[in-house]
């Protein structure tokens, strides 16, 4: 391995949209996608947007960002509109929880 391997930045952030209990989409990034989940739905660590609503699906991955672009493209997804987050979605056409097998929300 060279030394300009080394330095290359890790590619393994993702970018995500979770479906909640009310049926807002949360986008947020992560480079642990199943730890990220139990910490959303089991944890006080998850994001502050749970509160009061609970996590209900993961309904979108977009893989191979490094930090940086995975935070550029958080926010691009945030300035979409509803319809065009779900049209992402259906693009996609991939069930996330059943790909990664992530356990079921525990519904409050």
């Amino acid at each position: 391995m060279t030394l300009k391997e080394d330095c290359k930045p890790a590619e393994d952030w993702l970018v995500y949209m979770i479906e909640a209990s009310d049926a807002r989409l949360y986008t947020g990034i992560t480079n642990n996608m199943p730890k990220r989940w139990h910490a959303h739905t089991n944890t006080k660590q998850g994001a502050k947007f749970f509160r009061g609503r609970s996590p209900k699906r993961v309904q979108f991955i977009e893989a191979e960002h490094t930090r940086s672009s995975a935070s550029k493209r958080e926010y691009v997804i945030k300035q979409l509109t509803r319809a065009e987050k779900l049209k992402l979605i259906a693009q996609q056409g991939i069930d996330w929880h059943r790909r990664l097998a992530l356990p079921t929300a525990i519904e409050s």
